[in-house]
């Protein structure tokens, strides 16, 4: 095949024609995947992680990169979006999700392991070192998912301040999860109702402040206020349902031609509190146009792909919400960390797969040299093992394990362990054809007697001076 210049393939073929490398052993090098390379031709999806991986091996092998994102890839690229309508692309609707936003497997995997409560002890954890400021103590959900970690923490928050005013923004992209976390959220206004909720499809540059970074996004922002009336969650949870035109219409997303991620039609901002409580609310419920950050308390749970690069995470994630902090504010990041019988399994029929190859060591580096002058306010705790690494596990009965594994049970092993790992659904498709998959999980499960996985905390503070 001759070099179309510009394109996937055609720098694929140019690269293995100069090096004299086969094409099965480039998919193999490359992506770990020997038939990368004819999949493609046969009109394959691929992610923009994928597209990442093919360029650094070309770069580090000497060749030349096709480019971030070249025109010609777009309409192979998937589409980011959890269950949102289906966006276009050239090639008409793109039905295919990224396998790390997959709605059936993510509800299959939170269900099943005990991830959000593991998470929300921990930044339980850290409300011990938070110290507010009025008139509100301020927290931001740098990924509120369906909620679960959110309403756990807010939670623990009125047990440790039950008096206090809450000033809670959740950034969530996906409409259905905002769905989700606001369903959960009605017996939180009724057990403490001094609380300011502000849910916001924008991006971590905007989100904390609740501001567009642009100009037409700032003209056309969706801000709406939602006092509830009443005194009792029945009655918060039907106003709140009430709400949904409101998403439906404003949550919309569509994908990135540049990386593929999920980005808002038109930014929006709800938010929620009690009408009865909006006199003593009056200084923490948000102005448009004049919201602020200053928050004591960021949550980082899972913000970023494994995946991406250490550069990205500390310019495009972690260092906005550093900046968000208040004097004395802590952030506390989350990620998955490997080195478990998740990863064994993955690597049973992936030898050599490995995404988690970005420690909070390397993250903490490149977010305190992204911040640069900057970086001298704020301290960077790494922590040792014994107290930065936290482990949660796939709920199982004793005798599904130590007797015969039954198929659910394989199953939904298989489904966490690849869930965790952000395994690309085209190796996916290859591997479900085989029994390998099933065999590695059975003798990973029965080596350990119980699956489980582990996750890596950081935290940065601002000093208070």
């Amino acid at each position: 095949m001759e070099a179309a210049g510009g394109t996937l393939l055609g720098s694929i073929s140019t690269f293995c024609q100069r090096t004299g490398m086969a094409e099965s052993t480039f998919g193999r090098r490359a992506v770990n995947d020997g038939k990368f390379v004819s999949r493609l031709r046969d009109g394959a999806r691929v992610t923009p992680e994928t597209l990442q991986r093919v360029n650094e091996f070309i770069v580090r092998n000497g060749g030349v990169a096709t480019g971030e994102a070249p025109p010609e890839l777009l309409p192979l690229i998937r589409a980011g979006a959890l269950p949102l309508p289906l966006v276009s692309t050239a090639s008409g609707p793109d039905r295919g999700f990224r396998f790390f936003d997959n709605r059936q497997k993510y509800l299959l995997f939170v269900n099943t392991c005990s991830e959000k409560e593991v998470v929300a002890r921990r930044v339980g954890l850290e409300l011990g070192h938070v110290h507010p400021r009025p008139p509100a103590l301020r927290v931001f959900d740098a990924g509120m998912g369906d909620g679960t970690v959110l309403s756990s923490v807010m939670r623990e928050m009125h047990r440790r301040f039950p008096t206090m005013p809450f000033y809670i923004v959740g950034k969530e992209i996906s409409l259905e999860d905002v769905r989700l976390s606001l369903r959960k959220m009605a017996d939180r206004f009724f057990e403490h109702p001094a609380t300011v909720l502000v849910v916001t499809n924008m991006y971590y540059t905007e989100a904390p402040w609740l501001t567009p970074r642009e100009v037409a996004a700032a003209t056309s922002l969706a801000w709406q206020e939602a006092p509830l009336s009443g005194n009792t969650a029945h009655e918060f949870a039907e106003q709140i349902a009430g709400l949904e035109p409101f998403l439906t219409r404003n949550w919309q997303a569509r994908h990135s031609p540049k990386s593929g991620n999920p980005v808002y039609d038109h930014p929006a901002a709800l938010i929620l509190y009690r009408e009865d409580y909006r006199f003593l609310l009056d200084e923490v419920i948000p102005r448009r146009g004049a919201a602020r950050a200053d928050y004591d308390l960021v949550i980082a749970s899972q913000p970023y792909r494994a995946r991406a690069p250490v550069e990205f995470k500390a310019q495009k994630v972690i260092a906005p919400l550093v900046r968000a902090l208040g004097k004395g504010g802590r952030l506390l990041g989350i990620h998955s960390y490997g080195r478990d019988p998740g990863l064994e399994i993955v690597q049973g029929v992936w030898p050599e797969e490995n995404p988690f190859t970005t420690g909070r060591h390397d993250l903490l580096r490149a977010a305190k040299a992204e911040l640069g002058k900057e970086g001298k306010r704020y301290n960077f705790n790494a922590y040792a093992d014994a107290r930065a690494l936290f482990r949660y596990e796939m709920h199982t009965l004793p005798t599904e394990i130590s007797e015969s594994i039954g198929t659910s049970t394989l199953f939904a092993a298989w489904n966490a362990a690849i869930y965790v790992a952000q395994i690309e659904d085209a190796r996916l498709a290859e591997a479900l054809g085989e029994r390998r998959y099933l065999d590695a999980t059975r003798e990973v499960l029965r080596r350990h007697g119980s699956l489980w996985f582990l996750d890596e905390s950081y935290v940065v503070s601002r000093k208070r001076d």
